[in-house]
């Protein structure tokens, strides 16, 4: 059974320009040509283009598209190759897809939530500082715990809750990146670390140990560890590795 160009058209929603454009190109040509000059695809070329629109719903290229057509012969294997690649595909947006959900529905809670509901909010994760610096921070850089604490006491209640959803949004900005395969030293992360290592000197001025010493106790501490793989799993050893390469180049 054969196809024309319009019918191929309307079952693949691909413009018959486009189509044509193909086959200018030598990547889908069709099965023949009519005396009235019409294309005609059979079954083989419906498949064939199937597998075009996959592959471009990966954003390759026409020639990287055709290079792959080319060299594989077993239709079925390119099928499961692109199968799994959607299926990633699929996992990495639905992962994103409830970063942002969450963050919007924790920035929407209303300022009168119950206290265990605040307890778990990721703005809070910071809550009171002296937790973000722990009690290694307090041993091993006294001044800088003292500096803190004087900066958060500073702070009114509507400075804190601007910080700490400020916080949040950055915490939500590190998992985009985690999620899309960012590596930690992509310059766009490394400029999040640096609005994240400004953002910690609004209360003490971390040199590189230190804030390499932060980055650990995201990952080490049980509680900075659960707040933050409520936004995304794996997303406090991520931002501590992020951390190291900003603090290894910047401040060492």
């Amino acid at each position: 059974m054969a196809w024309s160009i319009a019918d191929v058209a309307r079952m693949s929603g691909v413009t018959s320009r486009t189509l044509r454009h193909y086959d200018e190109i030598g990547l889908l040509p069709p099965a023949w040509i009519g005396s009235n000059g019409h294309r005609y695809y059979e079954e083989a070329d419906l498949l064939r283009l199937q597998q075009i629109l996959l592959m471009r719903e990966l954003d390759l290229g026409l020639r990287e598209i055709q290079a792959v057509l080319d060299s594989q012969i077993d239709r079925v294997a390119v099928l499961r190759e692109h199968h799994q690649r959607l299926l990633a595909e699929r996992n990495r947006l639905e992962t994103l897809a409830r970063t942002v959900g969450r963050t919007i529905a924790e920035l929407e809670e209303d300022k009168g939530d119950d206290a265990m509901t605040k307890i778990n909010r990721p703005e809070n994760l910071f809550e009171g500082f002296d937790s973000a610096v722990d009690d290694e921070a307090r041993e091993r850089w006294p001044a800088a715990w003292e500096e803190s604490q004087r900066a958060a006491g500073a702070m009114t209640t509507e400075d804190m809750e601007r910080w700490q959803r400020e916080v949040t949004a950055q915490m939500v900005r590190f998992a985009e990146f985690m999620v899309a395969g960012t590596p930690v030293d992509d310059p766009a992360v490394q400029a999040e670390v640096r609005t994240h290592y400004e953002s910690v000197c609004r209360f003490w001025t971390p040199n590189a140990d230190a804030y390499k010493g932060l980055g650990q106790t995201y990952v080490d501490d049980p509680r900075f560890r659960a707040n933050y793989d409520k936004i995304a799993d794996g997303l406090a050893v991520y931002q501590r590795d992020a951390m190291v390469v900003y603090a290894d180049e910047r401040l060492s």
